[in-house]
């Protein structure tokens, strides 16, 4: 994906698009995001009529409705964009309206959680592939250009095979009898997208799942092996202070290993010759070997230092848009991967602390 940003209206094509949800969420990061992404917003839909009629005057869509299955069969569009919330029994509101979508010949962008469950997103895919109509959800800590930045370097000939990876997230778990409860889970699903995906782009499939579980915090440290035949850790670190950066990625290889802290600062430890040990009087290294840094710089008015860029959500939206005129599946963000991250999802779910299992697990 280029760096250079083409603006709404520079593009030669638009797809007729619609937006499903007027929350709070949808107008910080998602609506203005369509500033930068080949799209024609025709019509914003909400439950609740004075609030899409309002994000439709806003955000330059024409209409606004409050069904959003009059709103599909009126407007036929292209791609429709969905933010919402949940249903009452803690199921994922989105996922039945992204199948309603799909039958109705529409391409699907898709805040996370994808759904509640593995099947609803198994149901989901089968559905897609009979359509013929592409899903994307928006794992945004993917699209992130450090974190496509970390993806490149570790899996450049010279880092070696990735052996090895810890990520912490803040997130606690609920209590054992608790956790079949999906309300209870809400929290826990909706957190858990980011860094479920941050593993699965970085190091493929989770093949081996075990964790432990603290009940002040509700802190878990979970062992993984990959399908690879790497190893990690995913520590969901409860309790942190408000002020503290909220997540830190190491990736190790052959003689190398990347950091990406707080999603925005990556550093790099490139392989290299260390000085002999007990001799050396420096602790400086060869310049070719000298640990490359990168991180914003939060001065100027550029793109690149806004949080929707660097946050990685208009990089998905574009990503989106550029499948769906070049007619050919999303790379990133796809039902496999929300997939995956539901597997673990369910895997903390039902796996007892302490107990190790192989992925996926069997269907209850």
């Amino acid at each position: 994906m280029s760096d250079r940003v083409t603006y709404q209206f520079e593009y030669a094509e638009r797809l007729p698009a619609v937006f499903v949800g007027a929350g709070g969420h949808a107008y910080r990061n998602v609506y203005p995001s369509l500033a930068y992404a080949p799209v024609d917003l025709r019509a914003v839909c909400d439950i609740d009529g004075d609030r899409a009629q309002t994000y439709a005057r806003m955000f330059g869509a024409p209409r606004s409705y409050t069904d959003h299955r009059e709103m599909l069969e009126r407007e036929r569009p292209a791609v429709a964009f969905i933010v919402t919330a949940y249903h009452p029994d803690g199921r994922v509101q989105a996922t039945d309206l992204a199948a309603d979508c799909l039958r109705a010949g529409v391409h699907v962008w898709m805040e996370k959680p994808t759904a509640a469950s593995a099947a609803e997103v198994e149901e989901l895919a089968a559905l897609s592939e009979r359509t013929g109509r592409y899903v994307l959800t928006g794992l945004k800590k993917i699209f992130a250009p450090a974190m496509e930045k970390l993806h490149a370097i570790v899996h450049a000939e010279e880092f070696g095979r990735p052996a090895s990876i810890s990520v912490r997230y803040p997130q606690d778990l609920p209590a054992p009898e608790r956790r079949a409860d999906l309300n209870a889970m809400r929290g826990f699903l909706d957190h858990l997208y980011h860094p479920a995906a941050i593993l699965h782009y970085l190091m493929g499939p989770v093949e081996r799942f075990g964790f432990e579980w603290e009940p002040v915090a509700g802190s878990t440290v979970a062992s993984l092996r990959f399908a690879s035949g790497a190893v990690g850790t995913l520590h969901l670190a409860a309790g942190g202070g408000p002020a503290s950066p909220l997540e830190r990625v190491e990736v190790m290889g052959s003689g190398a290993n990347a950091v990406l802290e707080n999603g925005v600062k990556l550093t790099y430890y490139r392989p290299g010759r260390s000085g002999e040990y007990g001799r050396t009087g420096s602790f400086l290294v060869d310049d070719d070997a000298a640990a490359l840094r990168w991180e914003p710089e939060f001065s100027l008015g550029q793109l690149a230092n806004k949080n929707l860029f660097y946050l990685g959500y208009v990089r998905e939206i574009q990503h989106f848009c550029d499948a769906v005129l070049a007619g050919r599946p999303p790379a990133k963000g796809t039902l496999a991967d929300s997939l995956a991250i539901m597997r673990l999802f369910e895997a903390y779910q039902r796996v007892p602390a302490g107990t190790y299992v192989t992925l996926p697990l069997e269907a209850p």
